[in-house]
């Protein structure tokens, strides 16, 4: 029988590549997203299911997951990559975009989980994938709330996996960076513009040349993190992390692995401050 997997956040990017992927590879998809009837590129297979999902109504994720069971008959993976990006200064975000940041990358991947895991226990088997981002390892200027999104995924996954790993059932991070998705653009508007605090401008300006510098680099595509993905749903081990990026994500991991904690900070600042 074949394998099937339910992608959150399928309609574009990371999620959209990997619901190829996984097609192309032989797999059923549960390819799931807000607005399906927007959805092109992937209709047409038979081994495609494309449903409505918005992680922020449980109710979806719910008739989603019974959906993909129906057509298929079992869920054996599941892949949390629906997800976007806060950027800004922190004191100029308004409430409902802090909350909005935890409630799509920390609350939505926890309702999901909570949601399929009576059908994994029931099958004594099933593997959960959460895509997470360096940002969950090490953080840089203007994202304060995305890392702290990711920071508390990379918690919450970690500590489930000891629990779910009595039950047969595999958790597992896939920490991109440095990719060429459309991440970027869709974070861009979700940059915090509800108050301008005009003491931040020289930081912003300081901190935007910095970013630069990283867009300017050599980048891996979705395609690369969707291979990452399949790897780590097929390879049959309990490996927890599989990072996945390009020279510059590699060395800021490095340097936050390597360096003692206030190495790794100097080394951040270091890379705004010639700017100020």
């Amino acid at each position: 029988m074949k394998k099937t997997v339910l992608i959150t956040g399928a309609s574009s990017g990371i999620g959209k590549e990997a619901a190829k992927y996984f097609a192309a590879n032989n797999w059923n998809v549960i390819a799931t997203m807000r607005n399906p009837e927007k959805e092109t590129e992937l209709t047409g297979n038979e081994n495609i299911l494309i449903t409505r999902l918005d992680v922020q109504d449980r109710d979806s994720i719910k008739t989603a997951i019974a959906a993909g069971i129906n057509k298929f008959g079992q869920i054996d993976t599941l892949i949390n990559n629906a997800g976007y990006g806060q950027f800004g200064i922190f004191e100029a975000t308004a409430e409902k975009q802090i909350r909005d940041q935890f409630d799509v990358n920390v609350f939505g991947v926890m309702d999901t989980i909570k949601a399929i895991l009576p059908h994994f226990r029931e099958r004594k088997e099933g593997t959960i994938i959460n895509i997470s981002s360096g940002a969950g390892k090490f953080t840089i200027p203007l994202i304060s709330l995305y890392a702290a999104s990711k920071f508390a995924l990379e918690g919450f996954s970690e500590a489930l996996s000891f629990e779910l790993a009595s039950l047969n059932i595999k958790v597992k991070i896939v920490e991109p960076g440095g990719t060429e998705t459309n991440f970027s653009a869709v974070s861009n508007e979700a940059f915090s513009q509800t108050e301008k605090i005009a003491d931040y401008d020289p930081f912003i300006a300081s901190a935007a040349q910095m970013f630069q510098g990283m867009r300017d680099a050599k980048l891996v595509t979705a395609t690369n993190v969707a291979e990452v993905i399949y790897n780590a749903a097929t390879d049959c081990n309990d490996k927890l992390r599989y990072p996945i990026g390009n020279d510059d994500f590699g060395r800021r991991m490095a340097a936050r692995k390597d360096m003692s904690d206030q190495e790794y900070i100097d080394f951040i600042k270091s890379g705004y401050l010639k700017y100020l």
